[in-house]
């Protein structure tokens, strides 16, 4: 199969930087510095702690330069980035190829092509317009849910640490168990990335969101790790609520999650939590990822009756902050006093 990656930052850059060491014909997309030092270098793949690396000569193009048809395309741009290159991203695809999309948070489809009370139900939050709902046909989508954390510190160079828990989890919009999930499965676990197929995306989208949904607005926020926040007792306090607000809303929908809001939160202040992307972002001037992290919780809340007093004020204030980002151009970043 011949695979693209587009968005080839840090998710698509361990994808695609896996795939071709296995011998995969694969292409990464995306621009800037980080391009250019895998065109030029390789993509350097860092092992968090004792600094051992490997360089992978990649095939990095920029937008445009894709030699197309693609039978996987891996669209690894974040929630808020796809609506700008969706015409673009549709064109690459071949007949009987698919689009994995690789995102935290909540997607469009959330409410196409499954048994429910909401079925059909389109969330404005996610695509106000309905533009990619008529750009990506629900039958060429996989959904996919990533759990590995991943630092790009540098152009080029990816940090990653190896855990029992690290996995690509992929399903079906409808909750089908297709020979193109097997396919995807069976090139990318040998390549050194392990891939699941779920029978429910949907549910393994909300488990990890109830982590995103608390520590990635918070940790914007505050300019802290999860386990400064969990430590905090008052902060700890809003952090189990919110978590039990995304819990909430997730059953209102029949995803079935048992979570202990409680657990999870004093699990957080046990360790060193790595700097969350969203805060990233804010360091480097970029759009939150705010809509599909937290506003499309509350809209699901508002449409099932489910309060969510606690996301909605967290996520207004980092509205605000989302604001002074993008329409002023600033950047927030720690400066040492001491």
């Amino acid at each position: 199969m011949r695979y693209l990656i587009y968005g080839a930052g840090a998710v698509g850059g361990i994808i695609g930087g896996h795939l071709t060491s296995a011998g995969h014909d694969v292409t990464l997309v995306t621009r800037g510095a980080h391009r250019e030092a895998m065109a030029k270098r390789g993509l350097v793949l860092r092992q968090r702690g004792d600094g051992g690396e490997e360089t992978i000569r990649v095939n990095a193009v920029l937008p445009g330069e894709e030699k197309p048809p693609y039978d996987v395309v891996y669209v690894t741009l974040k929630a808020h980035q796809i609506a700008g290159s969706a015409e673009h991203i549709a064109r690459l695809r071949a007949k009987d190829g698919c689009f994995v999309f690789v995102q935290n948070g909540l997607p469009w489809w959330y409410f196409d092509c499954i048994d429910s009370p909401y079925a059909g139900h389109k969330l404005a939050t996610l695509d106000p317009d309905g533009k990619l709902a008529a750009t990506f046909p629900a039958d060429s989508i996989v959904g996919a849910v990533i759990f590995k954390p991943l630092d790009m510190n540098e152009p080029g160079v990816i940090v990653h640490s190896h855990a029992p828990t690290d996995r690509l989890v992929i399903g079906e919009v409808d909750n089908r168990l297709t020979p193109r999930l097997e396919a995807i499965a069976t090139d990318l676990t040998p390549a050194g990335l392990k891939c699941e197929i779920s029978s429910d995306i949907r549910k393994t989208k909300w488990t990890k969101l109830l982590s995103n949904s608390v520590w990635n607005p918070l940790c914007a926020l505050t300019q802290a790790r999860g386990d400064q926040i969990a430590s905090y007792p008052p902060a700890a306090a809003l952090a189990i609520a919110m978590v039990k607000e995304t819990l909430a809303v997730a059953n209102s929908v029949g995803a079935g999650l048992t979570a202990d809001p409680e657990k999870i939160v004093a699990e957080m202040a046990k360790r060193r939590a790595a700097v969350s992307s969203t805060l990233t972002d804010v360091r480097a001037g970029r759009q939150l990822e705010l809509d599909a992290l937290s506003r499309s919780i509350i809209e699901i809340g508002e449409v099932t009756g489910v309060p969510t007093p606690c996301l909605s004020n967290v996520a207004a204030i980092a509205g605000v902050l989302d604001n002074c980002i993008v329409n002023d151009g600033l950047a927030f970043r720690p400066v040492p006093v001491r």
